[in-house]
């Protein structure tokens, strides 16, 4: 799958480049979706240039083409509500308005970086969707699932680890178990 400067391989064959909780996901996710094992791939990549805009530039890829996943939490009656937000790196989650009134709470702000490390079980810089904790949403912006022609339909995400990023279909992301697609979920 050519995809900038990269090199893809099917990620059910290389969990050694995926987070633990995201392997197992991806495992269970692939026996019951044949298109998982086809069509999510990974690529290992130099853990400094993971940040998206170093990533972009270092390996000829579309800015366009990458999910950025942010872990937001509120609070309503006591209870927390936390939630990933999946937006394109070229756009922002609105977290005030739009993840705020999906969790349904007064105030949301970002997991602090080691809440997140910790209890998503992948490292920051890296955090996917793909393997959080089944107590989280997962809010994926319409705009991530839409066919993007600079990546032929492809959005880059984490993998979970610094070392490494997962390809896929964004409608494949789009049937990630537990995941909504929000229109309006992110501003720009």
């Amino acid at each position: 799958m050519p995809l900038g400067t990269l090199t893809w391989q099917p990620a059910v064959d290389h969990l050694d480049l995926l987070a633990d909780p995201t392997a197992a996901v991806v495992t269970a996710w692939a026996a019951t979706d044949p298109d998982v094992a086809a069509r999510l791939m990974v690529t290992a990549i130099d853990p400094e240039l993971a940040d998206t805009a170093a990533l972009t530039e270092a390996y000829d890829l579309p800015l366009s083409g990458s999910g950025n996943c942010v872990l937001v939490a509120g609070r309503r009656e006591g209870q927390e509500r936390i939630a990933a937000a999946v937006v394109r790196a070229t756009t922002r989650a609105d977290v005030n308005n739009a993840v705020k009134r999906l969790l349904d709470v007064r105030k949301a702000s970002f997991l602090p970086m080691d809440r997140a490390v910790t209890e998503s079980g992948m490292e920051y810089g890296g955090i996917t969707p793909v393997g959080l904790p089944p107590e989280y949403r997962v809010l994926i912006d319409s705009r991530v699932v839409a066919a993007n022609p600079e990546t032929d339909g492809l959005v880059i995400i984490g993998s979970g680890l610094r070392r490494s990023k997962l390809a896929l279909p964004g409608e494949l992301l789009a049937r990630l178990p537990g995941a909504e697609v929000i229109d309006g979920l992110a501003i720009g």
